[in-house]
């Protein structure tokens, strides 16, 4: 294989978005060697896309708002399969974690008396999101990468992790090379954290970068480390449909959150036609008490454009399927109607939401501020990651720890818009306090060449089929098992298609033993597109899995032959892993008890 570079930390992060950022200046801070991989250059990471807000209890708009409202919010919207330890030190902390972050020279929008002002989103009691227009992703890395480059931080840009490397059942370091030269890499490491985001890539429409092809999730699966709440993945309500300039480019929660209504092609507000038991006490009975929620009347409801994502995303399928889309396969969302309220809307509109308004006018020629957006759901999120300890963050591999979209436990069955960027800095935080505590404790550990090389080989496998005239492209696989996802397992499921799915991915996984690639390994994107498939088709066969063992919808799995909860599957998770003859083996996991304050406060809420 050549020679290899070899790098040397104490903790190695994989990753370098917000989680990944968050738990490097912690563990540096700690007095420990740090390193990042990132798979982008730095400040590009997916993190910057994050645009609606950081959802913490601060109260500075509606002082009723505390962190036992955020905690029951997102109990709630995960349909209590949340782990309730994550969800209590996830509202304990965020408000602090926003704190620091504004010390460290976050510049937030601000209420007239100058504290951070916060905006309302889906599921949340109160206006909850501290944010920077609709910019708060970026302003965040911005911050994050500014404080963190006086750490002492190394950063290894444009670099693929391949294997994680363990000596016995620990994690001691990982494999990877360098996207531009070709050049492999050994990162030798006490603890190992990573925060490489999400699984968007595995479907066809999808509001994530090119970096989310489940690169943690499939790298602590073969590491041996548990996967939980796979088949929750949460299709955004609103992404762009048309044109195709924009097709599945987000379109924030934030709209909604300053006043944008959902219509279909007959002009009618149908949000209002099907709201949930659990959230008609907190739902606007009128468009004009909608209105005035928005404004920030606390006596008004919140408009039902604001209830929980999978519920919205489910009626937008809804009108579709019946005929009352629009022509291309959405609904319309249309926050220019505000004109008829304001007299300065169009202003509002480019002060509140500058990058919507933007980059729709150049790359759609869409001005927001005068007619609809055509919407519909796009995948965006998976609940589901690596099994955690909700204190530490380690998984059940030791050293091994994961933060952030690809760390699961925290959101249940579906996430509270906001609460991804509390959570990146809140265990991202977590992560590298414990990650450093594990490297001076259990320092010692040795990298097997072996391994290494095994590894490497490997790697290069697709190079030594580009002569075969039968070898398989590693685009077409790709664009086959993401059609597959997106059509049998998408945001309406039933056991057949999921079992036709779990047949495809097997189909793909022998083409893939046929990949090959032309070229060398300077720069080659098709060498890159081949290596991401063996995550890509893991998270998809775990999402599958989990999805075919849930027999009932909730949250953000909808299934039309079990289109009810069933009792029976609240009181456990799903787990997949390993087995010992390289299968995928799925379990039932039970949910703790809630100790009895936790269990008063959501009662109390109620």
């Amino acid at each position: 294989m050549g020679p290899y570079e070899t790098h040397q930390y104490d903790v190695l992060v994989i990753g370098a978005g917000g989680a990944g950022l968050r738990a490097a200046i912690e563990a540096s801070s700690a007095g420990v060697s740090t390193g990042i991989v990132c798979k982008s250059l730095l400040g590009k990471a997916h993190t910057v896309m994050a645009e609606g807000g950081i959802a913490a209890a601060l109260g500075h708009v509606d002082e009723r708002d505390d962190w036992r409202v955020h905690f029951a919010d997102t109990m709630r919207g995960g349909q209590y399969l949340n782990n309730w330890r994550m969800a209590e030190l996830h509202a304990r902390e965020s408000a602090e974690c926003v704190r620091e972050l504004e010390s460290w020279g976050a510049v937030f929008d601000r209420t007239q008396d100058g504290r951070i002002l916060q905006r309302h989103f889906g599921g949340h009691k109160y206006p909850r999101l501290a944010h920077v227009g609709d910019r708060t992703g970026l302003e965040m890395i911005r911050t994050l990468q500014d404080h963190g480059i006086h750490q002492g931080i190394d950063v290894h840009m444009e670099c693929t992790v391949v294997a994680l490397l363990k000596d016995g059942e620990r994690v001691v370091g990982a494999f990877g090379y360098d996207r531009e030269k070709g050049r492999f890499s050994v990162y030798q490491a006490a603890a190992v954290i990573l925060a490489t985001g999400g699984i968007g890539r595995a479907f066809k429409i999808t509001s994530n970068s090119w970096e989310y092809t489940g690169d943690g999730h499939g790298l602590a699966y073969h590491a041996g480390a548990e996967l939980i709440d796979m088949e929750f993945v949460q299709f955004h309500p609103t992404g762009m449909v048309w044109p195709p300039s924009v097709k599945g480019i987000l379109v924030t929660e934030g709209v909604r959150g300053e006043g944008g209504i959902l219509l279909n092609n007959e002009g009618h507000r149908f949000m209002f036609d099907d709201i949930p038991d659990l959230y008609k006490s907190q739902t606007a009975e009128s468009a004009e008490e909608g209105w005035r929620y928005t404004q920030g009347d606390k006596e008004a409801r919140r408009p039902p454009e604001l209830l929980t994502r999978d519920h919205v995303a489910r009626c937008i399928v809804r009108e579709v399927r019946e005929g009352r889309g629009s022509p291309h396969g959405g609904v319309y969302l249309d926050i220019a109607w505000i004109k008829e309220k304001l007299p300065n809307a169009a202003e509002r509109i480019k002060k509140k939401l500058p990058s919507m308004h933007h980059q729709f006018k150049e790359l759609a020629n869409i001005d927001i501020t005068e007619q609809p957006m055509e919407v519909g759901p796009t995948t965006h999120y998976v609940m589901g990651g690596v099994r955690v300890d909700p204190e530490s963050q380690m998984s059940c591999v030791p050293g091994l720890f994961a933060a952030g979209e690809c760390g699961g436990g925290l959101h249940g069955s579906n996430r509270l818009g906001g609460n991804s960027l509390s959570d990146l800095l809140v265990f991202g935080k977590r992560a590298g306090q414990f990650a450093a505590d594990f490297a001076k404790s259990d320092g010692g550990a040795r990298i097997n060449e072996d391994e290494v090389e095994e590894i490497a080989r490997r790697a290069l496998e697709p190079f030594e089929r580009a002569a075969d005239s039968n070898g398989e492209s590693p685009y077409q696989v790709q664009y086959q098992l993401q059609e597959s996802m997106q059509d049998l397992v998408g945001i309406v499921r039933n056991e057949q298609d999921m079992l036709r799915g779990l047949e495809e991915i097997e189909r793909l996984r022998e083409r893939v033993q046929r990949v090959g690639v032309q070229g060398n390994r300077e720069f080659n994107p098709g060498w890159h597109a081949a290596i991401e498939l063996s995550n890509l088709l893991t998270v998809s066969e775990a999402i599958t899995r989990a999805a075919l063992r849930r027999k009932e919808s909730r949250g953000a799995q909808f299934r039309e032959d079990y289109p009810e909860k069933d009792e029976s599957f609240s009181k456990h998770n799903i787990v997949v892993q390993k087995g010992p003859e390289g299968e995928m083996q799925v379990r039932d996991l039970p949910i703790l008890e809630m100790p009895a304050e936790l269990q008063q406060i959501i009662e109390e809420m109620q």
